[in-house]
């Protein structure tokens, strides 16, 4: 009986919800066509208007001089000085029949007084002018008097309705039109959702609400390698659907989860499938938007966020990338305390200090860069738990690929197992381009299915980018790219790992000129032999270089940045130097971002000396181990370097009996350096 009576009273908050909505979207769309029909009535005022204050043509245009002529001609009759038009107007007589224009008009006025006293007096037409009012008022004082001592009748017409219609049109007019515009702009930008409306009420945040029915709804079933964090967000949904179980025991559901991890995990898809479970609305927006270069947009932006999800509990918050408006107060780098991140963030703590456990409001936010955030947004009562969403291991990667190709038609050789064997360290995000880049490539390809050379072919992809097409490469050179990956796949066979290399290749990839595809082992921790197999397969390609070429070339730039910061992190990092010890010398990876002291600031100049020097070392012992692994294997080497000359490319069966021959290395003993006093 109680669970009915709380489905009724959900279904009915929900129709009050839903009415609601829909009168206020039926206002805003009348209040959109009312501002549209003002908006034409104005602007149809106002072209109307600017026709009306167009001068009307007055006969002929003449200048001043022919003016004056007609003046002293005594033919001028009416004159008229219009004050708004900038014009002068008038009429004047003219014999019959003489020709166009004033100088005619003149010559035949005063011919009968050379000629005959007793000719006929001629008969006379009125013709009308205009010309503009001259911009010296000393020259208009002046015609008015040549007209006036001419006879004529001079009137000036201060035209005072063109006056006010013309004070209309250059203030009023444009005016109300611009506000009927920003209105009605403000009414579109506020209803679509767009960020037309920050733009003019700063302090309000966008609608970034997904309410249900519609679109696809995001369920559990939609997240692939990520068990640990369904699991703690089913508490979550079990909380907003059922409330009542967790008041009557005394629990108090988490205000606040936050989820940490890489870049294209997931974060975003769980919230969206937090969301989608418990069936209530989802409010997302980026930490970004809180941020504001004017002073204390961002907390209104805050209250504003909040006061809506009030409005809709029960319901879920999800801020991205939660850094950007939660960082460390006072890193600001010595800008002061009252700066415009501090104010947002204060204002982020009291709203979620402010709103009951039992309101029905869960905050889910998501971070890459939990180091840098506020010690208070970690702490018990804000966001209580911590959810983190890391890469996906070979089961998840499994499962994630699975979930892809759900949407794809696949062929029948494709192997789940065997791909996620390939992509190890790959994120959600990634696995999902490599198979859409698959599927683009079968249609590419014409065909009607996506087989496991295109699923191959779309990791690498993604990996390493596409092949280069056009790109010719002469013999020496395409020599040396052969050598040095052969360098690299040759010390790894004989570092026991053959099973793992998986293809070779000299084609261009991207920014890569050949590359060497393993299956590279997961694990939590890394010992120090391991760092030290690394090191000697990456400066395996610029030995293999030098041992066939005679000389390196910068094409191992990529591999000797990678050794050194390895073995920098060896010997400064991990505690597993020879003569430093354990410390651990290397600052955090977050103190140069918040203004810090940058890494290895407090250690003694001698001691970076001698960091670098047992950096040196490490390297140069890894060069001398590869050296001396492909000098023992070097008619393998010289093998694998001329088939892949003329094939390209190396996999499968055909590479494991290329590196079937070489020789097993055995690791060396580190060196014992004596430790400093």
């Amino acid at each position: 009986m109680n669970s009915l009576r709380r489905w009724l009273r959900a279904r009915m908050q929900s129709a009050r919800r839903f009415r609601r909505l829909r009168a206020g979207r039926r206002t805003k769309r009348t209040r959109t066509i009312v501002l549209l029909l003002v908006l034409v009535s104005l602007g149809g005022g106002m072209a109307a208007a600017l026709d009306a204050l167009e001068p009307a043509p007055h006969g002929e245009r003449i200048r001043m001089d022919e003016l004056d002529a007609i003046a002293t001609a005594n033919v001028i009759t009416q004159a008229t000085f219009r004050d708004e038009d900038a014009q002068i107007v008038g009429r004047y007589r003219c014999p019959a029949g003489a020709g166009a224009g004033v100088a005619a008009c003149v010559s035949a006025s005063t011919a009968p007084a050379a000629g005959d006293a007793a000719a006929p007096t001629p008969a006379f037409a009125t013709r009308r002018f205009w010309m503009p009012y001259p911009k010296s008022d000393l020259a208009t004082g002046a015609l008015i008097s040549t007209a006036v001592e001419a006879g004529a009748r001079v009137t000036v017409d201060p035209q005072t309705g063109k006056a006010q219609l013309r004070m209309l049109t250059t203030f009023v007019l444009p005016l109300l039109i611009l506000a009927s515009l920003f209105a009605l702009l403000f009414t579109a930008g506020r209803s679509a959702g767009s960020g037309i409306g920050d733009v003019i009420v700063f302090g309000s945040l966008r609608k970034g609400r997904a309410r249900r029915g519609r679109a696809a709804r995001v369920t559990f079933e939609h997240v692939a390698g990520a068990e640990h964090a369904v699991a703690e967000f089913r508490e979550v949904v079990d909380y907003l659907q059922n409330p009542e179980r967790y008041r009557d025991i005394g629990a108090q559901a988490p205000k606040g989860v936050l989820m940490i991890g890489p870049p294209g995990c997931g974060k975003t898809l769980l919230a969206k499938a937090c969301a989608g479970e418990a069936d209530v609305p989802f409010f997302s927006v980026a930490g970004a938007e809180f941020v504001e270069s004017l002073v204390g947009v961002g907390a209104a932006r805050v209250r504003d966020l909040f006061r809506r999800v009030r409005a809709a509990a029960p319901a879920i918050v999800f801020i991205d990338e939660l850094d950007a408006a939660g960082r460390r107060r006072g890193s600001g780098g010595g800008q002061g305390g009252s700066d415009e991140r501090e104010q947002t963030l204060n204002q982020l703590l009291v709203e979620m200090d402010g709103f009951d456990a039992s309101a029905g409001i869960v905050v889910i936010g998501a971070t890459n860069r939990p180091d840098i955030l506020d010690p208070a947004l970690l702490r018990p009562g804000r966001f209580d738990r911590h959810v983190t969403v890391d890469q996906p291991d070979r089961d998840g990667r499994r499962e994630i690929l699975r979930l892809h190709a759900l949407q794809r038609r696949l062929g029948g050789d494709v192997d789940f197992e065997l791909l996620a064997r390939r992509t190890p360290g790959f994120s959600g995000a990634e696995l999902a381009g490599a198979v859409n880049e698959a599927a683009l490539l079968a249609i590419r390809a014409g065909k009607t299915t996506v087989g496991m050379e295109e699923m191959l072919e779309g990791i690498e992809r993604v990996v390493s980018g596409p092949q280069g097409r056009g790109h010719a490469i002469g013999a020496t050179q395409r020599r040396r790219i052969a050598a040095h990956e052969a360098g690299h796949a040759i010390v790894t066979a004989s570092l026991g790992r053959a099973d793992d290399v998986h293809r070779v290749s000299i084609l261009r990839r991207g920014r890569t000129l050949g590359s060497v595809a393993t299956d590279a082992g997961e694990t939590s921790f890394v010992t120090r032999s391991e760092i030290r197999d690394r090191l000697a397969v990456l400066l395996a390609g610029v030995a293999a270089e030098e041992m066939t070429t005679g000389e390196p070339s910068t094409g191992a730039e990529a591999d000797l940045e990678q050794a050194s910061m390895i073995a920098r992190d060896l010997v400064a990092r991990y505690g597993m130097s020879g003569s430093l010890g354990r410390p651990r010398l290397l600052a955090a990876d977050a103190a140069g971002f918040l203004g810090e002291r940058p890494p290895l600031d407090d250690v003694a100049p001698e001691t970076r000396t001698q960091i670098d020097a047992e950096v040196r070392e490490h390297l140069a012992d890894a060069e001398r181990r590869a050296a001396s692994i492909l000098d023992a294997n070097r008619a393998a080497l010289q093998g694998l370097i001329s088939r892949l000359e003329t094939e390209e490319t190396i996999d499968g069966a055909a590479l494991q009996d290329a590196l079937r021959g070489v020789e097993a290395s055995a690791m060396p003993p580190p060196r014992r350096r004596a430790r400093r006093p």
